[in-house]
């Protein structure tokens, strides 16, 4: 038996597993608020509890991590989780207990999946065991990349997001140079991921090209993240199905605009990564937030900004460009890397 983990500073999502034929239907699988338990073990002893299988026996535990991983040791972002293998091993009674960083796992599920689990921006030429790449906008901007080894995909982790932003066009100038005032150094991070929904918002609220309504700028200010607030006003009364009605309105103009900047960085971003890993076996966008806003993707706009490469715009043309729907790829990969190494 493996147990696997996709563990997020808002929940967590445990699944246990009998051999990698079983990604798909684990013998058990459960979801929990992160923040309720006071560590990792806690939340686990709790899922192991209420699993009645006689003579249960867990040979092996992967964890994917929101947050860096560095011998062996992690912490969860926006939780007080500090966690190490070894003590886990002691803790869980399980012989063996590997730390991932989540986009690590994330990644180690691209190979495995299926038509359903994506859609398809660009359809490209993909080579058989090409090179593949993953950008994945969430609460920060993770990348990574996997190269073949004559037998499996090796997932190699990167931190690509953390490069120099680089603008294309006079309006992300002018951004650069807003945030420079605020920073010394700003990272496509920065533009291309949760914090970078307020960071558009101010710089496109300061050229008063849009007016704000009195009540965006109450919600805002009232806001511990502005994020959602942003994408769910730019997605408006037509997407926002998870709004109550009672509070749905039309799309703000300034909102709107906000997300049409962020899914042109990030299709300029994910050119070039895929420019830089040579991605000929396809680009996968991952994270939570592509998905979230799939209606402003799927826009010509993002394909543009990933192909507008100058003399390689050919080259980036015949790029395979996938947006990942399945939201379990974490769980999935974390338990397909305890199953291969």
């Amino acid at each position: 038996m493996l147990l696997a983990g996709d563990i997020g500073g808002t929940k967590t999502n445990l699944a246990l597993y009998r051999s990698k034929e079983d990604l798909r239907s684990p013998v058990r699988e459960a979801k929990f608020p992160s923040a309720r338990y006071a560590t990792l073990a806690a939340l686990v002893h709790d899922f192991l509890s209420q699993i009645d299988i006689p003579g249960l026996k867990i040979e092996r535990a992967v964890f994917g991590v929101a947050g860096p991983v560095v011998a062996g040791k992690a912490k969860v972002t926006n939780l007080p989780w500090h966690m190490e293998e070894g003590q886990l091993e002691q803790l869980l009674n399980i012989p063996s207990v590997t730390l991932l960083n989540d986009l690590v796992a994330t990644a180690s599920s691209i190979p495995l999946l299926r038509s359903e689990d994506v859609f398809t921006l660009n359809e490209g030429k993909t080579t058989l065991h090409g090179t593949l790449a993953i950008v994945a906008p969430g609460t920060g901007l993770g990348e990574a990349l996997l190269t073949w080894d004559g037998a499996h995909y090796r997932v190699h982790p990167s931190e690509g997001g953390h490069a120099d932003f680089a603008p294309t066009d006079a309006f992300e100038i002018g951004l650069l140079v807003h945030l420079l005032k605020q920073m010394n150094h700003v990272s496509y991070e920065h533009v291309c991921s949760g914090i970078g929904f307020p960071n558009i918002y101010a710089y496109l609220k300061s050229t008063g090209t849009f007016n704000e309504p009195a009540w965006l700028a109450d919600a805002l200010a009232q806001a511990v993240d502005q994020t959602p607030i942003i994408v769910n006003a730019a997605l408006g009364t037509v997407d926002a199905t998870d709004i109550p009605e009672n509070e749905r309105r039309p799309a703000e103009p300034i909102c709107e605009a906000v997300v049409k900047e962020f899914v042109k960085v990030l299709g300029a971003e994910a050119g070039n990564m895929a420019l830089k890993v040579l991605a000929t076996g396809g680009l996968y966008l991952g994270g939570g937030i592509p998905p979230r806003i799939f209606s402003y993707i799927r826009q010509p706009e993002f394909m543009e900004a990933f192909k507008a490469k100058g003399r390689f715009s050919d080259l980036l043309s015949e790029i395979s460009v996938h947006l990942i729907l399945n939201n379990k790829v974490g769980l999935m990969g974390a338990a397909s890397f305890g199953f291969e190494n």
